[in-house]
């Protein structure tokens, strides 16, 4: 029996977007469940966020993540960009040993393949951003007056991100050592539940995207390259060795 655990996201904006809303997700998780999964299976539990994909505070991923790792099923989404625009994101979940995630749109899609997705997903994210600024400039310059829930909207995500910056900033002195000896996500969060260091939420737990956040904050996410070139000599010198 094929255990899966579904997860749609959605924004208030989104709803209504053909490829996007909900509905839409529902088709592709339908149509991969009925053509692509081993037979048979079962979804045991469903989630949904209805947020921002740029916001990381998603309280029902978080519980789909640890109910598919508990029950050992697999997290099956419609869209890599359900999960994350953020390459660090992605490849903290593709870490995470006790994990097992589908895209229901890219069936036979391996590590690398979604790797490169995450690349491309995070690199159209930028590209959004950048032309929403431009609109806005536009816009000012022909006079038109930008304010209201737009900019309360943009101060609190300000504050969340300066908030976000300066946890990571507090956490450095311990994890930066860790992350240049080569530590994994997931063991670098082993470490600070070790050391009772606390989340932003206040709890001693830590999974191992909260950690691949702060180190992209940090920008520490990549193993520094004279690490990776002692393995691959020690790799070289073990294989002479036998």
């Amino acid at each position: 029996m094929h255990k899966y655990i579904t997860y749609r996201r959605v924004s208030t904006a989104e709803q209504g977007k053909s490829g996007l809303g909900l509905a839409a997700q529902n088709r592709d998780l339908y149509t991969y469940l009925t053509h692509y999964s081993g037979q048979p299976y079962e979804v045991i539990a469903e989630f949904v966020d209805i947020l921002s994909g740029s916001d990381d505070n998603r309280e029902e991923l978080e519980k789909a993540i640890e109910l598919a790792k508990k029950e050992k099923a697999i997290l099956l989404v419609a869209k890599l960009d359900r999960l994350s625009r953020k390459v660090a994101f992605i490849a903290s979940l593709m870490e995470d040993k006790k994990l097992q995630f589908k895209v229901a749109c890219l069936p036979q899609a391996d590590k690398f393949q979604l790797h490169l997705y995450a690349a491309l997903a995070e690199q159209e994210r930028d590209f959004i951003s950048q032309r929403t600024i431009a609109a806005l400039k536009e816009a000012k310059a022909r006079g038109v007056k930008l304010g209201g829930l737009r900019d309360k909207t943009l101060k609190r995500n300000k504050v969340k991100k300066d908030n976000s910056v300066a946890r990571a900033k507090a956490l450095e002195p311990l994890i930066k050592p860790l992350r240049q000896q080569g530590m994994s996500y997931s063991a670098i969060a082993r470490v600070l539940e070790s050391t009772k260091a606390k989340t932003a939420s206040g709890s001693t737990r830590w999974h191992s995207k909260q950690v691949a956040r702060y180190l992209d904050i940090l920008g520490l996410t990549k193993v520094p390259s004279l690490l990776l070139s002692s393995r691959r000599i020690q790799n070289e010198t073990d294989v002479s060795i036998t």
